[in-house]
């Protein structure tokens, strides 16, 4: 352990109770205030150290908290383990070889159950972790509400089936959001969360190679220019793991380019294209325009459907446990 963990140990043990805070069922702010009052500040602080270290790993945060709410919920099944006939979440196609943060996970528990054990949840820790991921970059802050606590199980079967794939249709999306209470415009403001991060090709090919009419008449080269860019990383076999940008002209910041390059036909996903072109009542579009035009208006919404995805089918009170290690359920 190095000097900086020891020190941030200390501090922490001198600081902070070791009580559990009995929940009510609903999530709160301060939820640690009385037996843990320096997580947040505990949390950020790791969390600029990762993403100083690799500004690659905001978007990889963020994404481990979407991938954890829309399958059982916001209940950290998607770090557990595989373990005896418990098959792991990672190992389902949309995170395997592409999920990533899990250690920042671990290392920010490690410190936490040290000086507050048995106290903050695994899941209250992604909830967090997201947050401040996003304000490392640039990105709105918000209020986390807290008080989740951690699954006994997860289900391989719910990653695979839960979790929208890079190529899905604009229908495909709506349902897949309105199954988690999540509607249109919750849909639009939290696809901006692809102004940060990059993807495989693996995941981008079929949106690379299957041109539409409207394309291949294209005089002006709106589309056959970044398309070619495309080309040059994502051969139509092999390379599957070479890596693009969400977002070309900002990649490395968290802001509202996302929805000005959908507008120019330059989402790298099929999943971020279709929220323009299979638009067909014009509604989402007249979204895209507004947060592509006020970069504010995206952050509050933004922030908004943050707060309401993190409420997603979470454990509370005596649900579920708060697991010492968060790749395993405690013994």
């Amino acid at each position: 352990m190095d000097l900086m963990r020891l020190l941030t140990v200390a501090l922490i043990l001198i600081l902070c109770g070791t009580e559990t805070l009995s929940g009510d069922g609903t999530l709160v702010l301060d939820y640690y205030k009385e037996t843990c009052p320096l997580v947040e500040e505990i949390v950020r602080v790791n969390v600029e150290i990762a993403v100083a270290k690799e500004p690659r790993m905001a978007a990889s945060l963020l994404r481990l908290h979407f991938h954890d709410c829309f399958v059982l919920g916001c209940d950290a099944s998607v770090l557990l383990d595989t373990n005896g006939d418990m098959i792991s979440e990672k190992q389902a196609v949309p995170n395997l070889n592409s999920l990533r943060g899990v250690e920042v996970i671990d290392e920010i528990k490690y410190i936490l159950e040290k000086a507050c054990p048995y106290t903050i949840s695994c899941a209250d820790i992604i909830a967090i972790v997201a947050r401040d991921a996003v304000v490392s970059r640039g990105g709105p802050g918000w209020d986390v509400l807290l008080g989740r606590r951690d699954s006994l199980e997860a289900s391989f079967s719910g990653a695979n089936q839960l979790i929208p794939a890079p190529n899905s249709s604009l229908e495909t999306l709506i349902s897949n959001f309105k199954q988690h209470g999540l509607d249109v415009g919750d849909l639009v403001a939290l696809s901006g969360s692809h102004t940060v991060g990059k993807a495989r090709c693996v995941s981008f090919r079929q949106r690379v190679y299957d041109v539409s009419a409207e394309e291949h008449y294209d005089p002006f080269k709106r589309y056959t220019t970044f398309r070619r860019i495309l080309r040059s990383i994502c051969p139509k076999s092999g390379r599957d793991n070479e890596l693009a940008p969400l977002d070309f002209t900002t990649p490395a910041r968290f802001d509202n380019h996302y929805y000005i390059n959908l507008l120019q036909g330059n989402g790298l996903l099929g999943s971020d294209n279709v929220l323009v072109t299979e638009d067909h009542e014009g509604l989402i579009i007249e979204q895209v325009w507004a947060y592509a035009s006020n970069q504010e208006l995206f952050f509050k919404a933004f922030a908004n459907s943050m707060v309401k995805m993190g409420n997603i089918n979470v454990l509370t009170g005596n649900e579920g446990e708060i697991r010492r290690k968060c790749r395993f359920v405690n013994t």
